[in-house]
């Protein structure tokens, strides 16, 4: 029996990758349609968060301070994406769900809405992280939405841009049947705004209507990709805020070993001032970690459990705050930084694998949720 990795297995891996659901390659028909594609969208911006934590919590304390402080820059602005797609739903009169052990993708998983089979796992700081966040995040080419004649002979999604692009599309069209009154007539209770959430790049906003919706779509596709032609994102031209990097030229900063200038183009690459950047100052991990890797009642087990543990409880806020009570989203920076600490007691230690160890392999988060635990924290909260 061959143990090789399958074709589409990332290197070290011998799982078969996950497969997200994607909707329909179709343009939203309704308003229930819409639902189903805004959910997606949520499920979408938040598959990246646990590979970026993985990356940023693996650098060994005091290394890589730029790496580290351009990733987590990265994952607030993710959450500032997971919040405006919120909002969307809400606006639509959907119901944004978060705290669902289906939301959390498990990894390794393929790179959904992309013709490429780019698999995302949970790897340390290095370049193979870096290579994979290149690929999510990489400004491509976008294709119509379906149904434009230049895109008659595809049956399935090319790029995520192609998908943000069909829901404006739907969001178009659904406007101009029912009325904007009569599409955006969520309860805007639920709407998140800028009291709500801090971010270090551009801000959550309320939808209200087809306009703030399609801003709402502008700030996560720019903040992602770039201006069209452009290494900056539009915070400077939306939120009057200094320019920054989008989060492609952030990781191919990093990358490169070098800052992007004031100046500089996709094309030309980074020309700006050497960045500081050390591979090896990070904790190996094994990319397809599992709890059940550890002995039952080890300290390393007791570890992982609550770190999923308090993954699960941001889900819980989180989707606290999208449903019912947006000044939820204050308890949300806390529970980061709980995180923060925990994965620290896991990727200190050496892996309990004698194997493992012995590649200098050392424990890591797993990102595991499950009903049962999404529940138990439920509970909790209460």
């Amino acid at each position: 029996m061959s143990t090789a990795p399958p074709p589409d297995a990332p290197a070290g891996i011998a799982a078969e990758p996950a497969r997200v659901e994607e909707p329909p390659f179709r343009v939203p028909r309704d308003r229930a349609d819409l639902h189903v594609f805004l959910q997606a969208a949520l499920t979408l911006e938040h598959l990246t968060i646990p590979p970026y934590l993985t990356a940023m919590y693996t650098l060994r304390p005091g290394t890589n301070r730029p790496a580290f402080y351009a990733i987590r820059a990265v994952v607030l602005e993710e959450m500032l994406h997971m919040t405006l797609v919120a909002n969307l739903l809400n606006a639509v009169g959907g119901t944004p769900l978060v705290a669902r052990s289906r939301f959390v993708t498990g990894y390794p998983a393929l790179l959904p809405y992309s013709r490429d089979k780019v698999p995302v796992a949970l790897r340390h700081f290095g370049t193979d992280a870096l290579d994979t966040f290149l690929s999510i995040e990489r400004p491509e080419y976008v294709a119509e939405p379906p149904g434009h004649p230049s895109v008659a002979g595809d049956t399935g999604w090319t790029s995520i841009g192609q998908f943000y692009n069909t829901i404006r599309a739907g969001l178009v069209r659904l406007t101009a049947e029912l009325g904007e009154a009569g599409l955006f007539n969520g309860d805007r209770r639920r709407q998140a705004g800028p009291e709500d959430f801090y971010n270090s790049g551009g801000e959550v906003f309320p939808v209200t209507g087809l306009a703030s919706a399609l801003t709402a779509l502008r700030v996560i596709t720019e903040q992602g990709e770039g201006v069209s032609h452009s290494v900056f994102d539009s915070d400077d031209l939306l939120f009057g805020e200094a320019r920054e990097p989008a989060h492609y030229f952030r990781f191919n900063e990093i990358r490169r070993r070098r800052a992007y200038g004031p100046h500089d183009t996709p094309a030309s690459g980074p020309t700006g001032p050497a960045i500081e950047v050390s591979w090896e100052d990070a904790y190996a991990i094994d990319p397809a970690a599992k709890v059940a890797d550890y002995p039952p009642g080890s300290a390393v087990r007791r570890a992982a459990e609550h770190f999923n543990e308090a993954y699960a409880r941001l889900l819980c806020l989180l989707e606290r705050a999208y449903t019912r009570d947006p000044a939820a989203l204050h308890a949300a920076v806390p529970a980061m930084l709980r995180l923060r600490e925990l994965s620290v007691q896991l990727y200190r230690n050496p892996h309990p694998d004698p194997a493992r160890r012995a590649r200098g392999l050392h424990a890591s988060a797993t990102y595991e949720i499950t009903e049962e635990l999404l529940g138990r924290v439920r509970r909790s909260l209460r």
